[in-house]
């Protein structure tokens, strides 16, 4: 997996919204004011961050509600901005280590895309270890705020369920 990775100082605002219907979710994603803010912590020690603004352009202006996802190592400064392909990628390497166990990973994101908040579920997750590619928890834990972050640039539209379909098709040709 090809990573772009950044270094930068930034001030973040530790904040906690637990995951939550697709509806509700959205809803406290558009109530944050523009900043940057740490919204999850992993167990290897980095964070998932989001900063808002994240600079989608819609009809030649930046979208103000658009944010951007990041995993974020605080000892080395090291920021991360994760993307569907990638993540997608990883799941495409996990199945070639073990298909059965990536299948039932990718029914846990099937319930975090459903309103399961991952810490309420981090014992199974912590289940799934592989020898290829990012953990499950990062892998998770940010696709919770990047299915908020759809959800919110496409409140009529498939929001979520556009990175869904891939993944679902994914665990079908397993």
């Amino acid at each position: 997996m090809v990573k772009n990775r950044y270094c930068h100082s930034i001030d973040l605002m530790k904040i906690t919204i637990k995951n939550s219907s697709r509806e509700e979710f959205a809803k406290r994603l558009l109530e944050l004011p523009y900043r940057g803010y740490e919204v999850e912590d992993i167990s290897d020690g980095r964070k998932i961050v989001i900063t808002k603004p994240g600079g989608k352009m819609s009809f030649g202006k930046i979208s103000k509600e658009d944010f951007l996802v990041f995993i974020y190592n605080p000892e080395t400064q090291e920021l991360w901005q994760i993307s569907h392909n990638q993540i997608y990628e990883d799941l495409q390497n996990k199945a070639i280590e073990d298909i059965t166990r990536t299948k039932q990973l990718i029914d846990v994101f099937e319930n975090v895309l459903n309103g399961v908040d991952p810490d309420d579920i981090i014992d199974t997750i912590k289940q799934f270890r592989f020898s290829t590619g990012e953990s499950p928890e990062a892998l998770l834990k940010a696709y919770k705020w990047i299915w908020g972050q759809e959800d919110v640039n496409y409140p009529t539209g498939k929001g979520r369920m556009m990175s869904w379909e891939a993944i679902a098709s994914l665990r079908d040709s397993l």
